[in-house]
């Protein structure tokens, strides 16, 4: 079973190991009836084995809907609330006094100097200090109207670049408030791209940080024309000198002192409408130039419904973390999930996240020590990172240690396969790692990359929590499909969310057939409100994702290939672009990286690859004979053809050959292959490795190469 193999190695004599199970098994026993009655897992259980989804008719390809929204697609939170601006209305007027938004004063900040010369920037941080459901509202308000002040007109583009904070949240219910268009932009994206999504919205205004603004915008303001006003959310900055002639930098609190002393008079302010766009959101593109996803009020709204509706008891007693990227639409819908429902936002970033994050003094404590949250959002690479640490301390325990750990998560795992709990083991011997997230996390929601079911069952067992896995995109709000907490399976990732309906469409290139049995499968359709309206001006790319039906139903084809369990729950099992999202959440595209590659004389054929699974590509390389033959012979390197492509040496000389190439061609870090498989033999139409056309048949150099892939990712082979 996938259980079995999940299992953790241990080194116990096999008698006393006999015992040991004997005694669990008298445990088990003795505890199952008192545990089965007061622990309520009764219920969890018979909702595990529920049918989650069922299609709508039993037509071949027919929509699958949650079975909570089977006549009709949720759409609103509350009645009446059908824009961004009177859901935080209705928070506020409910919520009022309570904790809002947190955030940590610096108390010291200090370099601190490596044994290699590097010089670390480490912080002590303190409390979270807390700005209430007023403060932000009165805060929003201001800085809305400060923007008016500035000229900005309603149902323009606004830009917002910078890190997740409280700020970033405040100037976006502003701009919701009086209905300007945000613009998303990824804090991390290079030069270029900031430059293409600031010129392509024609923003004259971009909101961003003291930092952000000297380590990036610096360099590009004098690319983009008409920019007119920098917000800086953190204070004045340092030098103003070097900005470009008719650009004036302000503060967000200058900017609210102005909204405030503004006389708005009987000047009704421009109410958003449903319909209006929201947000434009820059996501990566396969050919590198970002695409604006505009998602509309009435988009956001249907998607954060679903969201709410797959996490039991939201409310006030909540407290969310903050820390990824809030112009990623996992964070984004995540936070207004929150604010909508009463609960306390507390900001954090990677690097301060946890006691031992790179930025936090050793001896000080990390945010989640501090907030102790019961809501978390993470990316896999977090949580892989998460379960390598833990690993690791495991290994360096003593021997009775690492074995008392490693039974109590065997043990744990059968009882979770089989829908128990395990109360004992949670506070005996998982406590301690589960301080490590502040030890009161409730919910851990996925997203953004598949997880793997080993580190999501980690995080199951060592964190005592849920783990929820979801799929959706920028296009769909976010929304899709998140697993029922109840739900204790691997590798899936759920039912439709009560907002969409998701159908399979027969992809014959592939070979998926929404007939195929046991499982229909298929391009994934996403169908609801909380599909967006397409992209910033780039019609033909809009035509060819979203299609709208005969009932007028807006469908997005998300080029994922899914299947549908009995259950109602979906798995992705391919992806039907050559677009692949690594583990950290880059978008790399296989031909882009072939591209840059395929010219080299050193090169007769390449084939990129990538998985979700991993955080870098690898590839398969058909070198040119005679080249790779004086490289060889440059390299002193003697040995027949076969024995030249099968050595590790030549394989690491031909990859610096592609790396200088790739630079060259002004490729990513993250794009340039990192390992390489040299093939001695060519890929022709009869190997089946290529079309006819000579095009890559990626699904068959994968299984071919099957071996080679889990060498060059470290996998071991049993």
């Amino acid at each position: 079973s996938q259980a079995a193999k999940m299992k953790l190695k241990h080194n116990i004599n096999p008698v006393l190991l006999q015992f040991i199970n004997f005694i669990v098994l008298v445990y088990s026993l003795v505890t199952y009836i008192p545990w089965y009655i007061l622990s309520g897992s009764k219920q969890a259980i018979a909702k595990a084995k529920q049918v989650k989804a069922r299609p709508v008719n039993n037509k071949p390809g027919g929509a699958y809907r949650s079975v909570n929204s089977l006549h009709c697609l949720a759409s609103v939170l509350y009645p009446g609330c059908d824009t961004l601006d009177k859901v935080f209305k209705y928070a506020k007027t409910k919520y009022k006094d309570k904790k809002l938004l947190g955030t940590r004063e610096i108390l010291k900040e200090e370099d601190e100097i490596q044994p290699s010369g590097k010089v670390f920037k480490k912080v002590i941080l303190g409390k979270y200090t807390w700005l209430s459901y007023e403060d932000v509202y009165i805060k929003a308000v201001n800085f809305g109207n400060g923007l008016a002040v500035l000229g900005q007109q309603p149902k323009t583009n606004i830009a917002i670049f910078c890190e997740t904070r409280a700020e970033w949240m405040i100037a976006a219910q502003a701009c919701f408030m009086c209905n300007y268009q945000l613009v998303t932009l990824y804090a991390t994206l290079g030069g270029p791209a900031i430059v293409h999504g600031l010129n392509e919205t024609e923003v004259t205004t971009i909101i961003t940080s003291k930092e952000l603004m000297q380590t990036k915008l610096k360099e590009i303001v004098s690319q983009v024309p008409l920019l007119r006003h920098i917000i800086t959310v953190d204070g004045k900055p340092t030098t103003w000198s070097e900005f470009p002639k008719g650009v004036i930098v302000h503060t967000m609190a200058s900017v609210q002192a102005m909204g405030a002393k503004a006389d708005i008079g009987n000047k009704q302010p421009s109410r958003p409408v449903p319909s209006d766009i929201a947000v434009i959101m820059y996501t990566s593109g396969s050919t590198g130039v970002p695409k604006g996803v505009m998602i509309s009020h009435c988009n956001i709204i249907a998607g954060i419904t679903g969201m709410a509706e797959r996490i039991p008891n939201l409310g006030e007693k909540d407290v969310y973390i903050g820390y990824l990227p809030l112009a990623h639409v996992l964070e984004l819908s995540a936070e207004l999930v929150c604010l909508s429902h009463g609960c306390r936002i507390g900001y954090s970033s990677p690097q301060t996240l946890a006691d031992q994050s790179s930025k936090i003094k050793k001896g000080s404590k990390g945010d989640v020590t501090t907030l102790k949250p019961t809501l978390m959002a993470a990316v896999p690479e977090i949580m892989d990172r998460i379960y390598k640490n833990v690993m690791n301390k495991v290994n360096e325990m003593t021997s009775f240690q690492r074995n008392l750990f490693i039974l109590a998560y065997n043990y744990k795992m059968e009882q979770i396969s089989k829908g128990y709990t395990t109360p004992l083991c949670d506070s005996l011997i998982f406590r301690k790692v589960r301080m490590l997230l502040g030890g009161k996390i409730r919910v851990l929601l996925c997203g953004g990359a598949p997880l793997s079911a080993a580190t999501q069952r980690f995080m199951n067992i060592c964190f005592c929590c849920p783990v929820g896995q979801g799929y959706g995109l920028t296009e769909s709000a976010g929304a899709g499909t998140i697993t029922e907490v109840w739900d204790y399976t691997t590798g899936r990732v759920g039912a439709p969310l009560v907002c969409c309906e998701i159908k399979l469409l027969n992809w014959e290139e592939g070979g998926y057939y929404n007939t195929d049995k046991p499982y229909p499968r298929g391009e994934i359709l996403i169908g609801g409100q909380n599909v967006t309206v397409g992209y910033y001006k780039n019609e033909a790319r809009t035509r060819k994702d979203f299609t709208v039906d005969e009932n007028g139903q807006r469908w997005l084809h998300t080029g994922d290939i899914g299947e549908f369990h009995h259950d109602g729950c979906l798995k992705i099992i391919d992806r039907k672009k050559d677009l692949v999202k690594l583990q950290a959440g880059e978008y790399v595209s296989l031909g882009k990286v072939e591209a840059a590659l395929k010219n080299l004389p050193l090169v007769d054929n390449i084939c990129a690859y990538a998985s979700s699974f991993h955080s870098y590509v690898i590839g398969f390389v058909v070198p040119n004979q005679k080249e790779l033959a004086e490289l060889a012979r440059k390299k002193g390197f003697k040995g027949t053809w076969e024995e030249i492509c099968n050595s590790p040496e030549m394989e690491k000389e031909v990859l610096k050959v592609l790396a200088e190439a790739a630079m060259a061609a002004n490729l990513e870090k993250f794009e340039i292959p990192v390992k390489i498989r040299l093939s001695p033999d060519p890929w022709t139409p009869e190997t089946g490795l290529v079309t006819d056309a000579f095009k890559l048949k990626r699904k068959e150099l994968t299984a071919f190469y099957q071996t080679d892939i889990d060498r060059m990712y470290g996998i071991n082979i049993k």
